[in-house]
């Protein structure tokens, strides 16, 4: 393990830089644990298998102001609205919504089976569902079907 973990921290350019900005002194393995468990699978970088999320709908003519944003206030706005942006993600304006957050963007016009928003209300992953287990009501099936459809269509 230790030729590993030396391998790993020779790999980083900066080795004590990194270790004095995080305010404490670590011991070189655990840094590099903690680079190699970024690696791993499991993150929310993960593919998710498009067979498994709930088919878009087959609703045409789909708005964020008429469609989206009532799913968005009922489930979502609470911790990613006007108050409160947790991961700096806002879904209570179109535009908002398209900015994307700290994850970067979460909406991918025209491909839903590729938009990590679709993957979190989807639910595939504990990890990452939204809204999780305490922060609210998760989407239905037809909620995240039409939510999908509105991406497909161009999330205008």
């Amino acid at each position: 393990m230790k030729k590993i973990t030396w391998k790993l921290m020779k790999m980083l350019p900066y080795r004590r830089p990194l270790v004095r900005c995080l305010g404490k002194t670590i011991v070189p393995g655990l840094a590099a644990l903690f680079i190699l468990a970024l690696a791993l699978p499991g993150g929310p970088s993960d593919p998710v298998d498009p067979a498994k999320l709930p088919p878009p709908a087959d609703q045409k003519g789909l708005t964020y102001e008429k469609d989206i944003r009532p799913i968005f206030e009922q489930s979502c706005l609470k911790c990613h609205g006007p108050e409160k942006q947790k991961g700096k993600l806002r879904l209570d304006s179109l535009a908002a919504a398209l900015k994307g957050g700290d994850v970067g963007k979460v909406i991918e016009k025209g491909n839903s089976a590729k938009s990590v928003l679709v993957h979190f209300v989807a639910r595939l992953n504990e990890d990452d569902a939204m809204p999780p287990k305490n922060g609210g009501k998760p989407l239905t099936k037809d909620q995240v079907g039409l939510i999908r459809a509105w991406i497909d269509q161009g999330a205008k």
